[in-house]
């Protein structure tokens, strides 16, 4: 039986050795500081020893090779720990400012709201505003589900509407380098910071619908005054302390939906952690399933409903957009 035991666990080692020295290959692909020649000749070190480790599980030379195995990923992992998020770079435009709130009773004041006007993806008018809100005032809480590629993965953007006719959108973004693109496999070492922005929906929502032409779609929550208050003031909190110490942004763990997630815990708002969380392409099902949204109809239906972009491209990049895109959107 303790024969059986041992090839089983050496039969799980395999993989288990695999994805390790595969994590440390990307690792130092993505972020070694040196020389090409030195970061190629670490990452041959590195596969051939996870190479020469699944074969030698089976031998005598186990217990040899997973030490050296062991000391050979510990090395990659405390050096990849000294990696520090850097708070200045050669940020692009759009997200070349981290926003930031002060609070002042009901009032919070934000500096550094985007309120760009876009004509095409590199021809724009950069403005920066400073605006103060009366969270008394607050009332709804929209969700905007930007797909730019398939339907397993979209972007977030979270709108805050005041009963004085004020809105706001949240988005938590990839803080890009001019001279860098978005990559999930890069984003997974380190490759970018995350910044959050505060923006207008003609500015933020209307780049994707009218300039970059994603299907986006809108969702009108049921979610109360209060849970949303707690919400913005997550938000406010969070990107304070963005402003102050940088974060990494990560596909998997640290992005638009999962820092959501955080937030409204943080908030005291619980749900139950859902794997559309990770795919959150299908988070409109999350919030059908947990009545969030209008359940009234077919969730086919409400997504078709919430599709925001032909209304978007006639009303235009103006203030009117916050109005016009909501006709005919179900509310619950």
């Amino acid at each position: 039986m303790l024969k059986v035991l041992k090839v089983v666990l050496k039969i799980v080692l395999v993989p288990v050795v695999a994805v390790l020295a595969v994590w440390c290959g990307l690792a130092l692909w993505y972020q070694f500081p040196g020389s090409e020649i030195l970061r190629n000749i670490l990452i041959a070190g590195i596969a051939l020893t996870g190479l020469a480790t699944m074969v030698a599980l089976f031998t005598a030379k186990a217990k040899r090779f997973l030490t050296l195995f062991a000391v050979a990923f510990a090395a990659v992992a405390l050096w990849w720990n000294t990696i520090e998020a850097p708070s200045e770079g050669n940020w692009a435009p759009d997200v070349s400012r981290q926003v930031t709130g002060e609070f002042d009773g009901d009032l919070v004041t934000l500096t550094n709201v985007r309120e760009f006007g876009w004509r095409t993806k590199e021809d724009f008018d950069a403005h920066w505003t400073t605006r103060t809100f009366d969270l008394s005032k607050l009332e709804t809480l929209d969700v905007f589900m930007s797909y730019w590629s398939n339907q397993y993965i979209a972007h977030i953007l979270v709108s805050f509407g005041f009963s004085d006719g004020e809105h706001v959108v949240w988005s938590v973004e990839v803080r890009r380098r001019t001279d860098s693109g978005y990559s999930p496999v890069a984003d997974f070492f380190k490759e970018h910071t995350l910044v959050t922005v505060a923006s207008v929906e003609q500015d933020i929502a209307g780049l994707r619908t009218n300039i970059r032409e994603e299907d986006v779609q809108l969702y009108r929550t049921n979610i109360p005054p209060s849970a949303a208050r707690g919400l913005f003031e997550q938000y406010v909190s969070y990107s304070n302390e963005l402003a102050e110490e940088a974060k990494w942004y990560n596909s998997i763990f640290t992005n638009c939906t999962t820092v959501i997630y955080f937030l409204l815990e943080s908030a005291g708002i619980h749900n139950a952690f859902d794997w559309r969380i990770l795919v959150n392409g299908y988070l409109p099902e999350y919030f059908y399933d947990r009545g969030i949204v209008q359940t009234g109809l077919p969730i086919d239906e409400l997504r078709e409903l919430g599709r925001i972009a032909p209304k978007a491209k006639e009303i235009g990049l103006t203030p009117a957009y916050y109005d016009a895109v909501r006709v005919g959107v179900p509310t619950p």
